[in-house]
């Protein structure tokens, strides 16, 4: 049976780390502070900023959360952005997704400066995670790196398969995989004969939004799953990308879910967060 990487166990101990940082900002008089934007009553959207909520006083960071009307403009949360771009008591600005039909999403996250941008989406942000030259990493990417090493499993020369190519997690994962010296592959909807791509994966991350896609017979024997997927199954619980039960009996490693990828998101958002109240301080 595959070991089980605990992501909730990994997340405090990256959160407790950052508390301690934290502590030393304020003993100096320092305040950080993250603002989260939620437009509209998306309920999924509203547990997530809740539990953002409960990470930064957790941290210690001060929270400001701005709750907008659906029928808010495009104008109007730009306004919102300049104001907190501005403000000198808010280090991070994160908009949680997705965002009414009415207000382009990439327009908002580029008017984010990258200063404060600790989700990393910023076409700035992104074009250093592509060099290595970077001040933040998206969340749920670096999240699974920080779960590999803290598992004590090496990425070096290992054949990393990623399903998916999202710029949020696919593309991201595939570039932090490659600069820590990874063989990467990245297969999505169009990949010819998928099973044969992933059955060649040392270190295999499914990140296809799909219940259950990934199947034992897709998986190489001794191989390590990473399972980002935040799905529901038939029966409303929640599930991974991966089948689980039956690929753990595969793998040497699996992340479940719930209870693994997803709450090292918000632990890296909490790291993230830390790094520009750093920067700001300098």
């Amino acid at each position: 049976m595959a070991q089980i990487i605990d992501g909730k166990k990994i997340a405090a101990n990256v959160k407790a780390e950052v508390r301690a940082e934290v502590e030393k900002l304020r003993a100096a008089g320092k305040n950080p502070g993250l603002a989260v934007v939620l437009v509209g009553n998306n309920p999924a959207s509203r547990v997530y900023v809740s539990n953002k909520e409960k990470d930064c006083a957790e941290c210690g960071f001060r929270s400001y959360e701005y709750a907008l009307p659906e029928e808010t403009t495009e104008a109007e949360l730009l306004e919102l952005i300049d104001r907190l771009n501005a403000d000198s008591s808010v280090n991070g600005i994160l908009v949680q997704l997705p965002l009414p039909k009415q207000i382009c999403e990439q327009t908002v996250l580029h008017a984010i400066s990258p200063a404060k941008d600790v989700d990393a989406f910023h076409p700035e942000n992104v074009g250093r995670i592509m060099i290595g030259d970077f001040q933040f990493l998206p969340c749920t990417p670096a999240g699974v790196i920080e779960m590999l090493d803290a598992s004590g499993i090496e990425i070096a020369g290992k054949h990393c398969v990623v399903i998916g190519r999202s710029n949020i997690v696919g593309k991201p994962m595939a570039m932090l995989l490659l600069h820590r010296s990874g063989t990467v592959t990245i297969c999505h909807s169009r990949t010819k004969d998928l099973a044969a791509q992933t059955r060649q994966a040392d270190i295999l991350v499914a990140a296809v939004g799909k219940a259950g896609f990934v199947t034992a017979d897709m998986v190489k024997e001794g191989a390590v799953v990473i399972d980002v997927g935040m799905n529901r199954d038939a029966a409303g619980k929640l599930c991974g990308d991966v089948c689980y039960e039956e690929v753990a009996a595969k793998a040497s490693a699996i992340t479940p879910v719930p209870g693994g990828v997803g709450p090292m998101t918000r632990a890296i958002l909490m790291r993230n967060t830390l790094t520009a109240a750093r920067n700001a301080a300098e």
